[in-house]
């Protein structure tokens, strides 16, 4: 009973999840995840207007704009498998993009900023790409880098922005974080020394 008492005290309740000004959370950031949705479903709907399918248009010696459309995950992965994959594909990004908005809700705009800006771009890629399943069931991919005869498989600005957000979170976990656990544990002695000379 006690056992109860104690988790319950300690776990916020959804009055105060909820009870936040949007603009102190981590969805203060969302307009980063505006501008690169449009910038990505622009470049998308320019690609299909101006590029036949499988057509190349060189743009430098290791760059390339061709239009190709994946109904897979990333790198065409389960592209071939009968139409169901687009429904869970679906069904996954709209699970995560969900997720990412309560994740940004529950960050603190100021002292968790960098993290924010991850999450932001990494829900624009996801909902890029969740917006072409949903309205034609397959992704629009229109950029390939390679070098020689290798080609990197194409992908999209939402796939160049998820990507930038995954590496971003990855420095906030294993720089940012930890730095800013360390100055705090610092902070914390200190108090802990000055309250024991008092």
């Amino acid at each position: 009973m006690l056992m109860a008492k104690v988790k319950l005290d300690i776990m916020p309740s959804f009055k105060d999840i909820f009870n936040k000004p949007v603009l102190t959370t981590g969805m203060k950031w969302l307009w980063i995840t505006v501008i690169f949705f449009i910038l990505d479903q622009w470049t998308k709907q320019f690609a299909v207007s101006h590029l036949n399918y499988r057509e190349v248009f060189e743009v430098m010696p290791f760059f390339n704009f061709t239009l190709v459309y994946n109904e897979g995950a990333a790198f065409s992965f389960l592209a071939n498998q009968g139409g169901w994959q687009v429904y869970f594909f679906t069904t996954v990004s709209s699970v995560v993009s969900l997720g990412l908005l309560f994740w940004l809700y529950t960050l603190d705009a100021k002292k968790e900023w960098w993290l924010s800006v991850s999450l932001s771009l990494i829900l624009s890629g996801a909902m890029g790409n969740l917006y072409d399943r949903v309205t034609m069931g397959k992704v629009v991919d229109f950029i390939d880098w390679y070098y020689g005869t290798y080609h990197f498989p194409a992908f999209n600005i939402a796939d160049a922005v998820i990507f930038l957000g995954a590496a971003m979170m990855l420095w906030d976990s294993f720089v940012i974080a930890p730095a800013i656990q360390k100055t705090q544990k610092n902070q914390d002695s200190k108090e802990n020394e000055s309250a024991n000379e008092q």
